[in-house]
């Protein structure tokens, strides 16, 4: 329900618990639980371990613990409420403060068991929860810039038909990134235009990790050539890349896209190419001589 002051505009902030501290710091925050159900519940509140590994931001089974899940406090970890109600939490984060600098992660689960998986007659035990992811990176200074490079564009189609595209990430900041953003289709047969098209959610990579995000497209979509824009983000911080790729037929890996300079790039390198050609014709010309045929100093 909050965020800190200086990410106010991060949506992944808002979305999830976000921030970095020095060490010996006490942070809080203030989540909303509401029963969604049409029965009473009994909900319970706790941190559970979790990691970035594989793209993915990967939790624990159960009440699995790391460092950071002993540093949290939650207000009220037992709730009873009715249909439809709802609770304001605080949770709060105390850092040691002999803590090692790096980042951290966990989920904050609310939890419960439905009465009829609660039965004693039950076969299976079936629990429901939801979570907030928390990336904590603890360390003196200030925070650790977030950043990323995009890379190859490889088209596909699958069996059936569905092409797409997997774009490289590589995380060259100092923070986890969760990574989304769409892609944009121009200049295809007869001019046709698409999009944008969101990327699959889901794919988290680690500080010095590299990974993928794929685009899906719709089926009747034909093989191109097209020029395909793909702008990425990760909260504020975000990167986009243009090229033309060529779809294959089903079944089958395309040829990795063609990145085309960026028209801003294009500019900066044009201006210093004719100052430079203008001072070398500049400088032929002072120190040309006229020959027989008034050439000489041309060639």
């Amino acid at each position: 329900m909050d965020a800190p002051v200086s990410r106010r505009h991060d949506p992944r902030a808002l979305r999830y618990i976000v921030d970095h501290v020095p060490p010996g710091t006490l942070i809080q925050r203030h989540i909303l639980v509401t029963n969604k159900s049409s029965d009473r519940r009994i909900i319970e509140v706790y941190p559970g371990a979790a990691a970035v590994q594989g793209e993915r931001f990967r939790f624990g089974e159960g009440r699995a613990a790391n460092d950071l899940t002993s540093w949290i406090g939650v207000e009220r970890p037992r709730l009873d409420l009715a249909a439809g109600e709802e609770a304001k939490l605080a949770v709060t984060i105390q850092v040691p403060p002999k803590a090692s600098s790096g980042e951290r992660y966990a989920v904050l689960w609310a939890s419960t068991v439905p009465a009829a998986a609660g039965r004693p007659t039950a076969n299976v035990t079936q629990i429901q929860r939801v979570g907030i992811r928390i990336y904590l990176d603890v360390g003196p200074g200030g925070e650790p810039a977030s950043s990323f490079t995009i890379g190859q564009l490889m088209p596909a189609r699958d069996e059936q038909g569905h092409p797409s595209v997997a774009v490289h990430v590589d995380n060259t900041g100092g923070r986890a990134l969760d990574l989304t953003g769409s892609a944009t289709l121009s200049d295809g047969p007869a001019g046709m235009a698409a999009g944008p098209f969101a990327v699959k959610k889901g794919t988290t990579l680690g500080k010095g990790q590299s990974g993928t995000v794929t685009v899906w497209f719709p089926r009747e979509l034909p093989n191109g050539p097209w020029t395909i824009r793909v702008e990425l983000n990760s909260g504020t911080t975000t990167a986009d890349v243009t090229a033309h790729i060529s779809f294959p037929d089903p079944g089958m890996v395309g040829e990795p896209g063609s990145l085309l300079t960026s028209p801003w790039l294009m500019a900066g390198f044009a201006l210093p190419l004719a100052a430079g050609l203008a001072y070398l014709i500049h400088r032929r010309t002072r120190g040309s001589r006229p020959g027989k045929s008034g050439q000489e100093g041309a060639r």
